[in-house]
């Protein structure tokens, strides 16, 4: 016994061995035949070009699409003083919720920095088949701007994963949501509406998308045409919307996931003058074509705006580096978005002032327009 014992112990011992002996050969073999995974390669260029790295926005600006998932307790000091390093003179926290959460971020914002954010509120649109829909809801709404919420933050899940009663998916331009929007046109809102994905999550996961690192590293967010609305018909019914509100504005979140087609994206905002759009976490779309970008900010300079997503204050660097240099072949901050490289836009300051703080200005009610030293023509 004591000897198949021992036997039985040496043999998991011998397999450990024989596994880290063949990880160790492996690892010699990429090594003499150079492989390597694209997340390790991380060449360094030797382009020799004059640079400007901007840590400062040269105009204060709005951010438009901002997350702060914790404010009814967020100790606000040090966010703003990071706000005041970027010359971000107001933020606008998207998740603001409702109901007590709400509440509570209202009170914290408005004991020291009642004009340095701005909140929306989000809705449950799930709830569009109970007993008290649309009534209650519209009810909430009215309340929360009497309070001083200043939008409707509408989340990607409507139309792509919410279902109602029945187990249908709801789509945004479902009639039974049609009070939500022509609400807030009575309420004199803005709604900033996330619809869809990239279309390549659409594609297949292989060497031809352009997206394939980021669905290997976040595999959920592969969109599976047989288990899911195509990217085409989802946009298609966020634009309905647009189309059937023209009293309400809208802000198509992400340049509304065309930041690869500004044609379409220019003829979208040619055909519906209440809508806006925004630049949050697709500036890497926007950095790879400079000569294309730069002619459709010039062009549109009335309906774009300054937006980051999730918050990381180095990452503005980026964003204030594309919009504002003529900076060459320099890297985006987060390779999954961008395995290619930016060119600065170089902006004239006045699409800049339009694009960080003005159009802000007209779209969302209530900012204090003396933060920005200026006057809106």
């Amino acid at each position: 016994m004591a000897f198949s014992a021992k036997k039985w112990v040496g043999i998991p011992i011998l397999i450990l061995l024989f596994l880290g002996l063949a990880y160790w050969l492996i690892g010699k073999i990429h090594y003499r035949l150079n492989v390597m995974d694209v997340e390790e390669y991380e060449p360094i260029s030797t382009l020799k070009v004059e640079e400007h790295h901007l840590k400062s926005a040269k105009f204060p600006f709005v951010d438009v699409h901002n997350h702060q998932w914790t404010m009814p307790v967020q100790d606000l000091d040090k966010l703003v003083q990071e706000m005041n390093d970027l010359n971000m003179a107001v933020m606008v926290n998207l998740s603001g919720f409702r109901g007590k959460y709400l509440e509570e971020s209202l009170e914290n914002v408005n004991e020291q920095y009642s004009n340095r954010f701005v909140l929306f509120m989000n809705l449950d649109f799930e709830k569009l088949d109970d007993e008290g829909w649309p009534n209650e809801t519209l009810s909430v709404m009215e309340e929360a701007v009497k309070m001083g919420v200043k939008g409707l933050k509408v989340y990607k899940s409507l139309g792509l994963t919410d279902t109602d009663n029945e187990g249908n998916r709801i789509k945004a331009d479902d009639p039974r949501l049609d009070p939500i929007w022509a609400k807030c046109g009575e309420l004199g809102i803005p709604v900033l509406i996330h619809t869809g994905e990239p279309e390549a999550f659409w594609f297949p996961k292989d060497k031809n998308n352009e997206r394939w690192l980021e669905l290997k590293q976040y595999p959920s967010r592969y969109k599976d045409p047989e288990k899911n609305p195509s990217f085409e018909e989802v946009m298609a019914e966020q634009h309905a919307v647009f189309r059937k509100h023209p009293e309400t504005t809208f802000i198509a979140a992400h340049l509304d996931w065309f930041g690869n087609d500004l044609k379409r994206l220019a003829n979208l905002l040619d055909e519906m003058p209440n809508v806006y759009t925004e630049i949050g976490a697709v500036l890497a779309e926007l950095g790879r074509q400079p000569i294309t970008a730069r002619e459709f900010m010039i062009n549109y300079q009335d309906r774009v705006m300054m937006g980051k997503d999730a918050y990381n204050k180095e990452e503005y660097y980026t964003y204030f580096r594309v919009l504002e240099t003529r900076d060459e072949y320099f890297d985006y901050y987060r390779k999954r978005h961008a395995h290619w490289k930016m060119y600065g836009l170089g902006l004239p300051d006045s699409v800049l002032q339009k694009v960080y703080y003005q159009n802000a200005l007209k779209v969302i009610p209530g900012i204090d327009s003396t933060l920005f030293n200026t006057n809106v023509n």
